[in-house]
């Protein structure tokens, strides 16, 4: 990926994030960090807070309480298009692409925070997911779901983010598919600047890639652990509560 010194310095820290939707309260005093080169899996039952939390990072809800600080500064005010200024790009849930649109039409569609300069698709968008290559003049609604989900990652490559958050990217997706998902985001992380944030509720794949670790339960989060103290037996523990 092509990519700036400034990557480098690209931490996040949330702090104690509280977040409603009317009087119903998704997250309660959450906090979760991310560093350059590693993989902070956020794991949970369906309904338990982790789109909220990454809706919340992203800046696409607006938080009740607590602080968001990304590369030093922070960020808790800034829109979702300032965020993505900065480097913080979104692989939402159900992917979301464009299904009438192309898909390079697709993929140039994140060159919208980027400078002139930068307004062209990385070679590494091809070199992970090399089906896009083939079939940048397909409509995107044509694509089956794992490719669909691969255009999204692109999408997301295409912005050249410091910070990359995950939404459940495993999900509904053929084991082939989940194998190269999963090597890219090895490969992302071996570049050693970009922060990942990995919301999963496949367990095996987060172990396998996951740095940090965090449980959450009814919108808090209720077990931590890092790689060295990794017990998958514990996370599953925690994650059936």
């Amino acid at each position: 990926m092509n990519t700036t010194a400034e990557s480098v310095d690209a931490r996040l820290e949330a702090r104690d994030i509280s977040l409603f939707y009317g009087a119903a309260q998704a997250l309660r005093g959450v906090s979760v960090a991310a560093a350059p080169g590693k993989v902070t899996c956020v794991l949970g039952r369906n309904g338990v807070g982790k789109t909220s939390l990454l809706r919340a990072l992203m800046g696409q809800q607006p938080i009740a309480g607590g602080s968001i600080r990304f590369s030093g500064a922070d960020i808790t005010a800034l829109r979702p298009y300032e965020r993505a200024r900065r480097g913080i790009s979104l692989v939402p849930q159900g992917r979301e692409i464009f299904p009438l649109l192309t898909v390079e039409e697709n993929l140039r569609t994140g060159f919208g925070p980027l400078t002139r300069d930068q307004r062209f698709i990385p070679d590494d968008v091809f070199s992970l997911f090399p089906v896009l290559q083939s079939m940048l003049g397909r409509r995107g609604g044509d694509l089956s779901g794992g490719q669909q989900q691969q255009l999204a990652i692109g999408r997301a490559l295409v912005m050249r983010p410091k910070l990359l958050l995950l939404d459940e990217p495993t999900e509904g997706i053929q084991p082939s598919i989940i194998k190269d998902i999963g090597r890219a985001i090895s490969y992302l992380r071996s570049l050693g600047n970009i922060a990942i944030v990995l919301v999963e509720q496949y367990l095996d794949f987060a172990c396998e890639l996951g740095d940090h670790f965090a449980v959450m339960d009814r919108g808090a989060v209720t077990f931590t652990c890092d790689r060295e103290t990794l017990d998958p037996q514990a996370i599953s523990r925690a994650m059936a509560i």
